[in-house]
């Protein structure tokens, strides 16, 4: 590991005038957090990260017992330019600072319907095989993948800058783009104009439920998702994801980032409409502006009172339409997998009907769809020798009354460990040496997260851009949001962009200098930021 290259920072551009540095307090720790504080700390502003849970990392954090370690949440590490462009404008090396490895295959795709799929970057390779399942759609997977290249580049931009009304829209010419974008087709069906086979569509289109959506009713624009994981890899970071916000926290220290474990924000503190800081058990911190990381529905409705919201009430919140949750299973086994891949999803025989179990009826498959991460062939430090680590995931409903946990979770664990053998995973349940579930009724009420929506919005169309919670939250001065439930959305690389837009409209509203940021949708980094 080098050396830090930023260990102090300069005052602010404003120091000299008001003889003091401007403040700035971010609730949460988590992904967006953390890449928030890296940058308005490298812009020279006090930063202090308030975190409710004893380490960093959020829903983006390791859980560690009896020598095993997972991932809590996001396994997959996507699209890193967008992390390497923030670690780039304070000075570090992502890579150098966090080592990762690019996997091929990306993942195989087991299909409940019948055959599976070794997806790999290598495009011959892919051809090849998709022509094992459907041969009529192996020439279309060359003109897929250019089409989303040419897409991405057209919506770009979007991704990298705030939307805080239709004004941004017209500005931002959204309508010439609508040919391309399609924002009329869902993305099952945008997938149709290149593969005939569902089990094909299904591969480039199974990535909606990283926005916890069905491809049925996910919007077109999201093939680019696929795109993204050919053309710029799936990566595992050593240690898994949890490890890229440990290290940013790291990093975050050197830079002067003060961070505060176990201690939660109770309340915000408002003069007028306007936040001035937080109370915690501790007692009050006070700062010039306020960056809330923590899940926005539950942090609107528990930390800030109802009377100062208009657009945002506890009503309308309940109105709005959420994510699916998932029901987790962290196993540490005896033995070693090296014949399943590192990242295995199966789908249900009738996956429409899964969907539909989820996100209409809200109820419990029979065939429930699953994600297994076998890490440890990868990285054999996740678990003691001769084990290993099995991280389980199931898409179900959000909280709902038709589900509940408390009865079901037995039932369906038994069910979870059948539905393993399906991919290779033969008699798992009787070498389990470590096991711990996490449910839906556990991500509301263990994890703060609203309805257990470990997804956030919903991205429909009518809840994105500048439909959803804006990064300068309109509904209160000085208070900004980063994280999944603010423009641009979920998902990891979304939500370390959000950090630096949000960034940019923080700082440009202190009156500091904001450019070395970059100009938004600019391909390339600004030539400078601020020397430390």
């Amino acid at each position: 590991m080098t050396a830090p290259s930023v260990a102090t920072l300069s005052p602010a551009p404003h120091a000299a005038k008001t003889g003091r540095r401007k403040s700035v307090l971010i609730v949460g720790a988590g992904p967006g957090g953390l890449a928030a504080a890296l940058l308005l700390a490298k812009a020279g502003l006090d930063v202090h990260v308030v975190e409710r849970l004893p380490h960093v990392g959020g829903r983006c954090s390791a859980l560690e017992a009896e020598g095993f370690r997972f991932d809590l949440g996001p396994t997959f590490f996507l699209y890193p330019k967008v992390l390497e462009r923030i670690f780039k404008l304070i000075g570090r090396d992502l890579l150098t600072e966090i080592p990762m490895v690019r996997l091929d295959p990306q993942y195989r795709i087991s299909f409940g319907g019948g055959g599976q799929l070794d997806c790999t970057p290598d495009v011959a390779k892919l051809e090849a095989e998709v022509a094992k399942i459907s041969p009529q759609d192996a020439p279309n997977v060359r003109r897929f993948l250019a089409d989303n290249r040419h897409k991405m580049e057209l919506f770009r931009p979007c991704l990298e800058r705030p939307f805080s009304g239709w004004t941004d829209l017209v500005r931002w010419q959204l309508m010439r783009l609508f040919p391309t974008l399609r924002p009329w087709a869902s993305l099952d069906s945008e997938l149709g104009r290149y593969f005939g086979d569902e089990r094909v569509r299904l591969a480039f289109s199974f990535q909606s439920k990283y926005l916890g959506m069905s491809p049925f009713n996910c919007p077109s624009l999201f093939s680019i998702l696929s795109f993204l994981e050919y053309e710029y890899g799936v990566w595992h970071p050593l240690g898994g994801c949890a490890a890229v916000s440990d290290g940013m926290a790291r990093v975050a220290r050197e830079c002067g980032v003060r961070v505060s474990l176990n201690e939660e924000v109770e309340e915000v503190l408002f003069d007028g409409r306007k936040a001035v800081g937080v109370r915690t058990r501790t007692g009050e911190h006070r700062a010039d502006a306020l960056v809330v990381n923590a899940d926005f529905a539950y942090a609107m409705t528990k930390l800030v009172p109802n009377r100062l919201r208009r657009k945002w009430t506890d009503a309308k919140i309940e109105k709005k339409k959420f994510s699916c949750s998932t029901f987790m299973m962290y196993l540490g086994v005896e033995g070693r997998f090296d014949n399943v891949p590192h990242h295995t999803i199966h789908t249900s025989a009738d996956y429409l009907n899964n969907l539909r179990d989820i996100e209409d009826r809200h109820v419990l498959s029979d065939d429930p769809s699953f994600y297994v991460q076998n890490a440890t062939p990868t990285d054999p430090g996740l678990a003691p020798p001769g084990m290993s680590t099995l991280y389980v995931l199931a898409p179900v409903t959000h909280q709902h009354p038709n589900v509940d946990w408390q009865k079901e979770t037995p039932a369906f664990r038994a069910k979870l460990f059948r539905q393993l053998e399906k991919v290779g995973l033969k008699d798992v349940e009787r070498r389990v040496r470590f096991e711990k579930i996490v449910t839906p009724a556990d991500w509301e009420n263990r994890y703060n997260v609203y309805r257990g929506a470990t997804f956030n919005l919903a991205h429909t169309w009518g809840q994105m851009l500048h439909l959803r919670p804006q990064n300068r939250f309109s509904e209160l001065g000085g208070v900004y949001l980063v994280g999944g439930g603010t423009h641009p959305g979920s998902g990891l690389p979304v939500i370390y962009e959000s950090a630096r837009i949000t960034s940019r409209l923080l700082l440009d509203d202190l009156g500091l200098d904001a450019e070395w940021l970059g100009v938004p949708g600019a391909a390339e980094l600004p030539v400078s930021a601020p020397t430390a």
